[in-house]
């Protein structure tokens, strides 16, 4: 039975879930969903939680980028993106965790913070994968989706403020630890480094990432003055994703 991964092609922990697919070789179809309109569609499958990202495979119905990192590792043992190490493994789900719970929505909130106020620049990203007429009906909704979504996720120029702070710390401390080493655990590449940079890629924004990402001139200047002191602080992270993506 075919795999489908439902998901946001903005999303970064959908990232997570198509790298981790891509590394392994695994045959997938994807479903991309548009950002509010999933809500119906996904709890049909689910009957619990509209997040995404959720995979669906022979049957079973996995929700969530790390439950399906640990299905897929499971299912299709062949280039496993866990060691058999029972300390490494142990630090990984650390770093995983930590990463999922700080960088995934740090990041969200920051660039949603500003790139809401560019709706021609945002409505391209939220859109991109499905239909272009929902582009049209995003751009008529426009004011209620930057409400909804400012809401959703208690995006305000305080949470952003904090958020960079976040970002600047994590990436510090990732960018370091590359600098001293290939892999961010062990001697192997892990789902580590795909949850460390896949959950930062569009801070790099990474030709892979199936999205139309802006030209430089339409990033909100907060956003091009943020990236361009960051750049050097980044670039480890961005080699670990082109070398292994």
């Amino acid at each position: 039975m075919a795999i489908t991964l439902y998901q946001f092609c903005i999303s970064h922990y959908c990232e997570k879930v198509r790298w981790a697919l891509d590394y392994k070789g695994i045959q997938y179809q994807t479903v991309n969903l548009l950002p509010g309109q999933h809500v119906q569609r996904i709890r049909k499958l689910t009957s619990a939680e509209s997040s995404v990202p959720v995979l669906t495979h022979d049957g079973e119905i996995i929700q969530g980028s790390s439950l399906i990192l640990d299905y897929l590792d499971k299912t299709f043992p062949e280039r496993p993106l866990m060691p058999k190490d029972p300390t490494l493994q142990s630090e990984i789900g650390n770093w995983e965790q930590k990463l999922d719970e700080q960088a995934g929505p740090a990041l969200r909130t920051w660039m949603y913070h500003y790139f809401l106020q560019r709706p021609k620049v945002v409505i391209p990203l939220l859109a991109a994968g499905t239909p272009f007429y929902n582009r049209i009906l995003l751009s008529l909704a426009f004011s209620r989706v930057d409400e909804i979504m400012r809401k959703w996720m208690q995006i305000n120029q305080k949470t952003a403020d904090a958020s960079q702070t976040t970002l600047e710390d994590l990436i510090s401390e990732l960018s370091a630890l590359y600098q001293q080493r290939p892999f961010l655990v062990g001697n192997q590449f892990t789902r580590a480094d795909i949850t460390a940079c896949s959950l930062l890629a569009p801070l790099f924004q990474p030709s892979q990432y199936p999205v139309p990402w802006p030209k430089p001139a339409k990033i909100p200047k907060p956003v091009q003055s943020w990236l361009s002191q960051q750049q050097p602080t980044l670039e480890p992270l961005a080699t670990v994703y082109q070398q292994n993506r």
